[in-house]
């Protein structure tokens, strides 16, 4: 199934003709922090995070097109706005969910190798929330 969802994502990719573009339920985000998505590292800044389908993200902010990221659903829960969840191992933030106003439930992206070697070594993990403003709301 992962390779249906990564190709998936990689067809969104390539099919995008608004690579710069935001729509009202778009959501930015501003991270404090370097973080790793995917195996990619992005530097700290700001982000517009939205859906693409019921199976990918994109990440992205106005001077570079971003990335698809393959996600599955969590759980529903009662939402209380839009946040990003970072696991952080040491100084390494690994993005972990995304949680968008309006959404019932959350996404949560798959964890990259590095992420799921340092669990298995059993580093010490902490968890890091980044809450964002609706993108209607920015300037």
């Amino acid at each position: 199934m992962k390779p249906f969802r990564t190709l998936l994502c990689a067809t969104l990719l390539a099919a995008s003709s608004t690579m710069g573009q935001t729509k009202p339920a778009d959501v930015v985000v501003t991270v404090p922090f370097a973080f790793v998505v995917a195996g990619q590292e992005f530097p700290a800044g700001r982000y517009v995070i939205t859906e693409e389908g019921d199976v990918c993200l994109r990440i992205f902010n106005p001077q570079w097109r971003g990335l698809y990221v393959p996600t599955r659903d969590l759980p529903p829960s009662a939402s209380d706005g839009s946040k990003m969840v970072f696991h952080r191992y040491g100084h390494t933030y690994f993005l972990s969910a995304v949680w968008l106003t309006g959404d019932t439930t959350g996404r949560e992206l798959f964890p990259s190798r590095p992420e799921r070697e340092l669990a298995e070594h059993k580093a010490e993990m902490e968890l890091a929330i980044v809450r964002s403003m609706e993108l209607s709301a920015s300037k």
